[in-house]
């Protein structure tokens, strides 16, 4: 991060999942108060950039692209009668302490860090705590603040990946883009596969409709979408306990093509609705049974793999508690290799 002015120029990278967003599109979701008008100034006199080029709103991002983003312009609020935005109030104690010891993992350029359930990776719509406006107390002994080069769903677990360098973010954000980068999910689903392994290969498209973001499967319009599974327990005909490898990154991709094959994770409403919620299962957490396991990726230094994994949240424990799933089932990715 520079200064210009006096004032910070910052630099993010674009994440997988915001690959094929218009330029314009991807402001809007990271600066919802910027104006069209005024971001067309800023694209215009090259002050915000992509990989050092000058480019339009309509541009197209790749996954790993660096955009500058210059001091932003003072913004007006939302309507000329409303109040001055407050700004954000200040973590507790308690809250830098539980994200301090959420870290898995850390060396001099990488933070592997367990997120919560619950917890937004990235600001949005409605979204006042998130992330990315947190990452400032994982600083430690740092000189820079850690970036994000990948993203979880907000009720989705585990590890993600933390940059702690830009050295360390570009050769990160390679990695994801390379699919270099081995992510291994756990899961609930409701009911169990037919095949007890298999690979699901259907490209996903958004979903139009009012249910907010969704991805169905759609083969004409589509993007290619790869996962392999393995059942490694089931609870009879009710529940599996299922060990999940995208190959691809698509959003939402595992809810998307565990709902397609006819057993959506258990407490996806928002794909399955009242299907995501099992008959007499009142005991188990109504929430997202999705947790990134593992990941594997290359040392930005080179040398021996960064290779965590992340505890089970505590509803998921619950879960695998009350169905009798063992947490200690040796490899369920081995046949996966």
């Amino acid at each position: 991060m520079s200064e210009e002015g006096g004032r910070k120029v910052e630099t993010r990278l674009v994440t997988a999942d915001e690959a094929e967003m218009r330029l314009d599109r991807w402001f809007k979701r990271h600066f919802p108060l910027l104006g069209h008008i005024q971001l067309e100034k800023l694209l215009r006199t090259g002050q915000v950039r992509v990989d050092g080029g000058r480019v339009k709103g309509a541009t197209r991002l790749v996954a790993g692209q660096s955009v500058r983003i210059p001091p932003m312009p003072e913004l007006p609020p939302l309507n000329p009668d409303a109040a001055p935005r407050k700004p954000r109030p200040l973590l507790s104690d308690k809250e830098v302490k539980a994200l301090r010891d959420a870290v898995l993992y850390r060396d001099a350029d990488v933070i592997v860090l367990n997120k919560p359930a619950g917890l937004a990776v990235q600001g949005g719509t409605g979204q006042n705590k998130h992330l990315d406006a947190m990452l400032d107390v994982l600083t430690f002994d740092g000189k820079e603040r850690p970036k994000l080069v990948h993203r979880l769903d907000k009720d989705t677990s585990g590890c993600l990946v933390l940059a702690r360098t830009s050295f360390a973010a570009t050769r990160l954000a390679g990695y994801f883009r390379g699919h270099d980068a081995r992510k291994y999910y756990w899961a609930v689903t409701v009911g169990v596969p037919k095949q007890h392994q298999g690979k699901i290969d259907a490209a996903l498209a958004k979903e139009a409709g009012t249910r907010g973001e969704r991805m169905a499967v759609d083969e004409g319009e589509g993007a290619r979408a790869v996962t392999l599974y393995q059942v490694v327990e089931n609870a009879h005909r009710h529940a599996a306990f299922v060990a999940l490898w995208p190959l691809t990154g698509r959003t939402h991709q595992l809810r998307a093509h565990m709902m397609a094959i006819g057993t959506p994770i258990l407490g996806d409403g928002k794909y399955a609705g009242q299907e995501a919620f099992l008959a007499g299962g009142a005991a188990l957490p109504r929430q997202l049974h999705l947790h990134a396991r593992r990941i594997i990726i290359p040392n930005p230094r080179g040398g021996k793999p960064i290779d965590v994994s992340a505890p089970l949240p505590p509803h998921m424990a619950q879960t695998w508690e009350y169905f009798g799933f063992d947490m200690n089932d040796g490899d369920p990715f081995a046949s996966f290799a």
